[in-house]
């Protein structure tokens, strides 16, 4: 890729609005999952007692925890793909379509 292109794109204010805003969000999802999942392991480290407390047959409170976990799971890539999907494709559009207009492709 052309290295005058490059910097074109670098220095457009949609590119810069798409990475930070795309950055800003990917951390915040980072964050959440990382809490859910260190909070799992901590419990089971320092805690283990309150995950294998019974539910009153042969499941203990540890299954729906775990359980709970992979759908979070899912749910959150489900959210940063609907995310994806919508504004960060419409801001990569943008994007595209400005430096079309700037390049006079």
């Amino acid at each position: 890729m052309d290295k005058n292109l490059v910097e074109k794109i670098k220095n457009n204010p949609s590119y810069k609005e798409l990475v930070k805003t795309r950055s800003a969000y990917a951390w915040k999802m980072t964050i959440a999952m990382l809490v859910v999942y260190y909070a799992f392991i901590l419990t089971i480290a320092f805690a283990p007692q309150v995950l294998g407390t019974s539910m009153g047959g042969v499941m203990t409170i540890g299954i729906p925890v775990g359980i709970f976990i992979i759908f979070f799971s899912f749910i959150m890539a489900g959210l940063y793909t609907r995310r994806a999907n919508g504004e960060f494709d419409d801001l990569t559009n943008k994007v595209k379509e400005e430096l079309k207009e700037e390049i006079g492709a």
